[in-house]
């Protein structure tokens, strides 16, 4: 073993995704000793890219919320975050209309237009008769954002983390508590609107791309804020070159207050310390993964931390921990729900083959292969060479069985599913089979080789109502000094729920240490 890779820090974070990234930033601006491992040749996670000749392909994520000064209201947590961690943010531009939803029925499509009254207008033409469903959402929205720019603590486990919540309740959120339990379909019930069909089925495609879940699934106080995130003066953001610009920026901030970020060191034993006040015991393997059938070696690196923060999803946490993970913590890990994993279709076409005002984002509604989730790169942006364009169309898929049977059998499903998204994007983007520049499929099983994810998953839990807020997985575990965040933690998915859940989980940490971190 490297000596140099065997230390003792303050804090080691496990995983370079956005949450990870964030994390380690953080707790290094405030004094900590951080070193930040990543399994993989980069950070970014599922909302990192990689490179095919010419072409740059966003693996997950392809778009960022967060980014917004302000102007009038609490700023999104990116840009929170880098104000306060002292670096610039990536260069984004706003995405208008942050997308364009097809149901298919023959109607024009939904355009989600940024500003505030075009797009009430917009809802008018497509949902008469709405108004009240979308003014009830809107009040939802702005408790939770009043809210959650407070810096709550969800779900509370000690008596400060009850004292940070509690402080961050306001009038409205008393008021919006009533529907904790509430689904989106219930405020549809609570509107009127539960009989518009068309609406009903504009909400689920919406909210199973942002909460997978459907609208009589996804928690209301969680789906009321996504539905309003494209419109001033928040909005969704276009970064230039690609989504690992995000990263590049953290790497930045992190490098900047002295932490470390060491790829190619993949965890594979957290080992808790045994006696109280002692160390964590942190080992793994450098380099790139082993041979299918190779051992590695029982240790290449090891670290002793006086706290971990993992952000890896949950369910990685029994092989983690082994026989040091408690039996009632077990089980709740083992009896989570099951997310979902997708299938991703990277492709490029010239640009001339494309409508001519063809939106970046779009969603567009079929029975096969699924509803599709499409992004295609503008003008400029870095993705394509000039002249050319990326396509990146994405569909919801159970993970499991990717995994199984021969690979000559996984090879002719992944053929067929490649061809049929491709189908499925002939008639709402003009191209035909010739078209494609480039054509490749990722599925879950490609997915969880690119990220570690068990099974592939592409999400956190879930915004079911049981799942959601107070009576979700929380960020500070039965194990004294262990962490959680990323996107199966409050308040979950997308690049900004991940860095509050990051932000949450480095408030109590720092507390503990007697620091109050309030960006």
């Amino acid at each position: 073993m490297n000596p140099s890779n065997r230390a003792r820090t303050d804090v080691v974070v496990v995983g370079a995704g956005i949450a990870g990234l964030t994390a380690a930033a953080l707790l290094a601006k405030h004094g900590l000793h951080v070193e930040l491992l990543e399994a993989h040749h980069q950070s970014g996670g599922c909302a990192g890219t990689f490179r095919r000749g010419p072409y740059v392909f966003d693996v997950g994520a392809t778009q960022v919320a967060g980014l917004e000064e302000g102007n009038g209201i609490p700023a999104g947590i990116h840009a929170r975050l880098f104000r306060h961690l002292g670096v610039a943010p990536p260069a984004a531009m706003p995405l208008d209309p942050g997308c364009v939803v097809d149901l298919a029925d023959g109607r024009e499509p939904v355009s989600i237009w940024r500003d505030p009254e075009r797009w009430r207008q917009e809802r008018r033409s497509q949902f008469p008769g709405s108004e009240r469903f979308w003014a009830l959402c809107d009040a939802l929205h702005r408790a939770n954002w009043a809210f959650a720019s407070r810096n709550p603590v969800l779900p509370p486990r000690t008596w400060w983390d009850l004292g940070q919540l509690l402080g961050a309740l306001g009038p409205a959120n008393l008021a919006s508590g009533l529907l904790t339990k509430a689904t989106m379909t219930d405020l549809l019930q609570l509107s009127g609107c539960a009989t518009d069909r068309r609406l009903r089925r504009f909400l689920d495609l919406q909210l199973k791309l942002y909460s997978q879940e459907p609208a009589d699934r996804t928690a209301a106080l969680y789906g009321a804020t996504v539905l309003a995130m494209v419109q001033e003066p928040l909005g969704l953001w276009h970064l230039e070159g690609s989504m690992q610009a995000l990263s590049d920026s953290l790497e930045k901030a992190l490098s900047k207050h002295g932490g470390r970020l060491r790829r190619l060191h993949r965890v594979q034993r957290l080992q808790p310390p045994e006696q109280p006040r002692g160390s964590w015991r942190i080992t793994g393997h450098c380099g790139p993964e082993r041979p299918r059938g190779g051992q590695p070696p029982a240790e290449d690196f090891r670290f002793e931390a006086c706290d971990v923060v993992v952000t890896l999803p949950p369910q990685t946490l029994p092989a983690l921990l082994g026989e040091a993970l408690p039996a009632g913590y077990r089980r709740r890990l083992e009896n989570l729900h099951e997310p979902s994993g997708a299938l991703v279709f990277y492709g490029a076409v010239a640009r001339d083959k494309l409508p001519p005002e063809v939106p970046s984002h779009l969603q567009l509604d079929a029975q096969e292969p699924g509803s599709l989730f499409v992004s295609i790169s503008q003008d400029g942006d870095g993705r394509a060479p000039a002249g050319r364009a990326t396509v990146i169309a994405s569909v919801f898929t159970p993970s499991r069985p990717w995994f199984r049977g021969e690979e000559a059998a996984y090879q002719a499903r992944k053929n067929e599913a490649m061809a049929a998204i491709q189908k499925g994007l002939e008639q709402p983007l003009g191209v035909g089979a010739g078209d494609w520049l480039h054509a490749e499929l990722a599925t879950p099983r490609g997915f969880a080789g690119w990220t570690g994810r068990p099974w592939g998953y592409v999400g956190g839990l879930g915004q079911h109502p049981s799942r959601f807020g107070p009576f979700g997985l929380a960020s500070r575990t039965p194990l004294p000094g262990l962490w959680l965040c990323g996107d199966a933690i409050h308040p979950g998915e997308g690049t900004a729920g991940v860095s509050l859940s990051a932000l949450m989980a480095c408030r109590q940490l720092l507390a503990g240490r007697g620091v109050d971190l309030r960006p």
